[in-house]
């Protein structure tokens, strides 16, 4: 089948499965039960039809809101306006689910015509013949993919909210309308936000619903295909890995302690012990034979009374296999190997997740890890030598002589952060006996900006405790910032030749593991120069570990939105040339990312196969021009610098910050109670662009509907580089360059979310009037430099139903970006505190739903 005809059957799937049954199913809102409020189901589509007249006529926010009651309800005062709003919150933000729900139940017969990229194209690629197969079972021997759930402040759904999605996602398929009408009043009485802010381990307890309820099956079926198809040992090779940061990341995260970590552990074997358990239930009803009947008592107490009651923990994965494997030898040797699949289904989960579920990360900043070291050298005897902190970076690494302590943080020490560093040091070791190795075995750190912050953290754990020759803890370095990334790889040869760090390595199989941070280098150096610093590094990276026979993993730290390194992400890893190791993927999956890509079975095992299918296919078959020349190097830099000058010309505007501030909900991300972190790091100080989070910085502009660190400056430099004469090099690269075709198309997203339309009434605006033709000047460049280039006459032509979902959900969520504005025009004029508390409150409601619907936007 050609290419162009799967598009246009898949197109087509998506308009009859898709577009007519929302159609359909949201006629059922007219009838929704909300409290206290009628007619509003029947006057949402007339608020939404004004709002979007009034977006095309460039109509303030006030100005539409207030020509929207003055026509329909004409009889009501301002504070049953603002009742109404809310009303028409409730009512959209069920919309944007409803429509989550009947994208994500077509999801299979949409897919079917999108499989290259899946586990299904590997197949039929090494059906091919056995050397094809046999060259796929050798490089998932080397391969694997880590995913790993963080606890940024974007996952809006709570767990009642992501069950009843799957039930609906159910029905839908059935087309069971009695059910679905059910659901959807059920979804109307249910709450979709929290009243005060979660704690971290309320915040582990809703991603573990992830971890239960979709990896825990998605993972072990992957797994189970791959055994099947290929040559691999299914005894010691895990191809597919999770991890986990809530209750271990604390990087600017005070509500993170040693205790959360230690709770947040064991609540992660509790659940996996459920998940057992209840597994086991289904065992037990089918191994009924003779001979394994005390393997099965011994079975079903380890995990009841590990599901249940509160142990002391013990690592039991050894244990648990061997009853498991003694049970599938006898229903081999004495039963017909009646129903051995299914203990062969409890074997793989219990390989793939032992006593852990997920691998808790550790990750603190490195200038607190500084003053826990200067801290530790005042109090304990470490031979490190006075004046420490006064010494160049080549004399501290000299002076760092690693020597053993069992150093125990007293209790009367008052800095919170050196007690807590001091005490997970300890909890770590515990968590590894507990739980396993792999349980707590990773130390990142961030904000990492010289080797010494790396060898330094080792002396901590060996004046914790811990031993030099049993030190079982992979160091990770996080580079973030431009400048931190252009120095990475010089930071990483001081480490692999010094002796103590290069003995480490060898202890942990040569292997290393450097975390590389997309959302701060946007914020630090826009969207060009973000990818293009990334990139370089992990080519200098890469060839510096070759250099000393290490082998090398990427960790990504990816959000959502193309601004933060998400997008078509998978398509990034196709294109890695042989100048970038990538044997082992590893990112994190955040935000409503997490629901929108892995909220169901399907869409995990599709995406988790995309990522394995781009890691072998791109070192099996490796595009020569994934490999650039020193030609588009040069172009690609060149871009680079011009559209970083721009940014970082717009952001040292003197209205950058004041604008975000007054026009997008910034200042009130903090009050929206779905993370215990905070919006800002120095939380108490002055708003400095510095401090402010990239979460937080990438949301207030996708509120803005200006994308701004998703494309700005990218139309600057093409243009640039159109009038030097490079043009036709840049088309080349452009229909050539997998890495290069994917930055500009996830470009190309961002701006398909963008509507400079909802903010065109600033451009009359006195002060910030040409500060915001600036923007948007740079999105229509940028769009018309890029239309261009592709050869295209809209923004993503060639992703047809991509850009027709976002559409719809754009024009969902239309009305709720006219009310937030409206809200914060109402703050910007109103004196009276009482309405500016609703006003706030309006501002607030509107922001889940707009981040929901756009799934990758913060």
């Amino acid at each position: 089948m050609s290419p162009t005809l799967k598009l246009n059957q898949r197109e087509a799937a998506f308009n009859n499965e898709v577009v007519t049954r929302f159609e359909l199913y949201n006629s059922l809102f007219q009838t929704l039960p909300f409290y206290q409020v009628k007619d509003t189901g029947i006057l949402l589509p007339f608020f939404s039809s004004h709002c979007e007249k009034g977006a095309i006529t460039h109509g303030s926010p006030t100005e539409i809101i207030e020509s929207f009651f003055e026509k329909y309800v004409p009889d009501i005062d301002h504070r049953e306006q603002i009742n109404r709003m809310f009303r028409f919150i409730q009512y959209i933000e069920r919309q944007v689910v409803l429509f989550d729900a009947i994208e994500d139940s077509s999801f299979n017969k949409i897919g079917k015509f999108d499989d290259s990229g899946t586990l299904q194209s590997l197949l039929q690629h090494a059906a091919i013949s056995d050397e094809a197969r046999q060259d796929i079972s050798e490089k998932l021997k080397d391969f694997s993919l880590r995913l790993v759930l963080t606890a940024h402040p974007t996952q809006f759904y709570p767990g009642t909210v992501l069950g009843i999605m799957t039930d609906l996602i159910e029905a839908v398929k059935t087309n069971d309308i009695t059910n679905i009408d059910v659901l959807l009043q059920q979804l109307g009485k249910t709450p979709f936000f929290n009243k005060t802010s979660p704690t971290p381990v309320d915040e582990a307890i809703s991603l573990s619903w992830f971890l239960e309820n979709i990896f825990y099956h998605a993972i072990s079926d992957i797994q189970a295909k791959l055994e099947d198809e290929f040559d691999i040992d299914a005894a010691s090779r895990q191809i597919l890995e999770l991890g986990f940061w809530p209750g271990g990341d604390r990087d600017g995260n005070p509500n993170v302690t040693t205790q959360t970590t230690k709770e947040v552990a064991a609540y992660l074997r509790t659940r996996l012990f459920r998940c057992y358990y209840r597994d086991f239930r289904t065992l037990k009803r089918r191994i009924t034979f003779r001979g394994v009947e005390q393997a099965m008592a011994k079975l079903e107490s380890l995990f009841y009374r590990n599901a249940n009651e509160q142990l002391t923990p013990v690592d039991l994965q050894g244990e648990i296999l061997e009853l498991l494997l003694s049970i599938k030898q006898v229903i081999l040797k004495d039963h017909d190997g009646l129903f051995v699949d299914i203990v062969e289904d409890m074997i793989q989960k219990v390989r793939l997740f032992g006593c852990y579920f997920a691998t808790l990360d550790i990750r603190q900043d490195s200038r607190i890890l500084r003053k826990v070291f200067e801290y530790c050298t005042k109090n304990i005897d470490t031979e490190v030598p006075e004046g420490y902190g006064e010494l160049s970076e080549v004399e501290k690494i000299k002076a760092i002589i690693f020597k053993e302590a069992d150093f125990v943080c007293p209790e009367e020490e008052q800095d919170a952060m050196i007690h807590d560093t001091l005490d997970t040091i300890r909890l770590v070791k515990e968590i590894q006996k507990g739980n396993g190795e792999k349980a707590c075995q990773r130390f990142i750190i961030s904000n990492c900006q010289r080797a010494s912050d790396i060898l330094q953290l080792i002396d901590l754990f060996l004046w914790s405790g811990w031993k030099k020759d049993n030190l079982s803890i992979d160091f990770m370095p996080l580079f973030e910032t431009v400048n931190d990334l252009e120095h990475a790889a010089g930071i990483m040869e001081q480490l692999y030749t010094h002796p103590f760090y290069a003995e480490h390595l060898k202890n942990r199989g040569n292997q290393q593991t450097i975390m590389l941070g997309f959302s701060d280098s946007t914020k630090d150096g826009g969207y060009l120069m973000a990818n293009w610093s990334i990139y370089k590094a992990k080519v200098e990276l890469t060839a510096m570990a070759r250099k000393y026979g290490i082998q090398l993993a990427f960790f990504d730290g990816r959000g959502g939105p193309p601004a933060r390194g998400g997008g078509k992400t998978h398509r990034f890893y196709a294109s890695m040339g042989n100048e970038i190791a990538n044997d082992h993927i590893q990112l994190t999956i955040q935000g409503q990312t997490v629901s929108s890509q892995y909220g169901s079975v399907e869409t995990a095992r599709f995406n988790m196969e995309q990522l394995i299918n781009a890691g072998v296919v791109s070192a099996l078959h490796p595009n020569r021009n994934d490999l650039l020349d020193s030609r588009h190097k040069e172009l690609i830099q060149q871009m680079a610098d011009i559209s970083y000058k721009l940014f970082v010309d717009l952001r040292a505007h003197p209205l950058f910050v004041e604008y975000l501030e007054k026009f997008s909900p910034l200042k009130l991300l903090s009050r929206i109670n779905i993370s215990s972190r905070p919006t800002k790091r120095n939380a108490g100080a002055q708003l400095k662009l510095e401090d402010l989070r990239a979460i937080s910085f990438v949301t207030s502009w996708s509120q803005l509907k200006q994308s701004i660190p998703g494309f700005y400056g990218v139309g600057t430099a093409l243009k640039s580089v159109k009038e030097s004469g490079g043009w036709d090099e840049i088309k080349e690269l452009y229909q050539t360059s997998g890495f290069f075709k994917t930055m500009l198309d996830n470009c190309m997203m961002s701006m398909s979310k963008s509507d400079f339309r909802v903010t065109a009434y600033l451009e009359q605006d006195e002060k910030f009037g040409e500060f915001w033709k600036t923007l948007k000047d740079e999105f229509v460049l940028t769009r018309e430099m890029l239309l261009e280039l592709t050869g295209s006459t809209v923004l993503m032509e060639e992703y047809p139903v991509e850009r027709r979902s976002i559409a719809i959900r754009e024009k969902i969520v239309l009305p709720l970006v006219i009310i937030q504005h409206y809200a914060l025009q109402c703050l910007n004029n109103e004196k009276d505190t009482e309405l500016n508390d609703v006003y706030n409150k309006l501002v607030i409601r509107t922001v889940y739903g707009i981040v929901n619907a756009g799934r990758n936007l913060a």
